[in-house]
């Protein structure tokens, strides 16, 4: 088999092209990104399913990172048993609960949603019912040893939702306190990047 891949999946607007970060910081194993054409956890989750299960025939280990809502989409791939490990960047772990939220923020009420199946809102998200339903009738489930990186000034994800994830999936959490849902800036990078290269070999 050849040696270890390193599979990122991105987060909404993101590519795979941004798996170019993570190439140097993994010597020795190949680096690629997967860029899926879907946008529900049951498609999409299908489309990363599928890209691994090719991959592992490949590949002796395959270590996963996922950003933002790449991690909600990988968790509901059922790719457990051929991930070694996983990076999660901002992870979306709670999607109900953000649906939830979001709903708030849009003054939508569930029966509302219920009735006219899909709502669009001022800030660009289209909530839906069919996506609210599924994401109850499918808990997520997920044993793989996993380090998560949170930014304290997350708009999407609350700190208790992130630490409650970790805790019964035995995470390690680490926290930039001037991080964001987006590690875009010099500073949140170069914290990313120290917070790889401080796991890579420990997990």
């Amino acid at each position: 088999m050849a040696e270890e891949l390193i599979l990122y999946i991105h987060g909404k607007g993101g590519s795979a092209a941004e798996s170019e970060r993570y190439r140097p910081l993994f010597p020795g194993c190949t680096v690629e990104g997967l860029d899926y054409r879907t946008f529900t956890p049951w498609e999409t989750g299908g489309e990363i399913r599928r890209a691994v299960e090719e991959r592992a025939a490949a590949y002796g280990r395959i270590t996963l990172i996922a950003n933002s809502i790449g991690a909600f989409f990988s968790m509901n791939a059922g790719v457990d048993a051929l991930i070694r490990r996983a990076f999660f960047i901002s992870p979306i772990v709670d999607m109900e609960r953000l649906i939830r939220d979001m709903m708030l923020w849009a003054n939508v009420s569930e029966a509302e949603l219920a009735e006219r199946g899909v709502v669009p809102t001022a800030f660009g998200e289209d909530l839906s019912w069919a996506y609210l339903r599924y994401v109850r009738e499918h808990p997520v489930r997920w044993n793989v040893p996993t380090a998560i990186l949170y930014g304290r000034n997350d708009n999407l994800t609350a700190y208790d939702t992130v630490a409650a994830f970790a805790k019964a999936h035995r995470a390690s959490l680490t926290v930039m306190e001037d991080g964001e849902h987006w590690f875009h800036t010099d500073e949140q990078l170069r914290f990313l990047d120290d917070w790889i290269a401080s796991k890579r070999e420990v997990f």
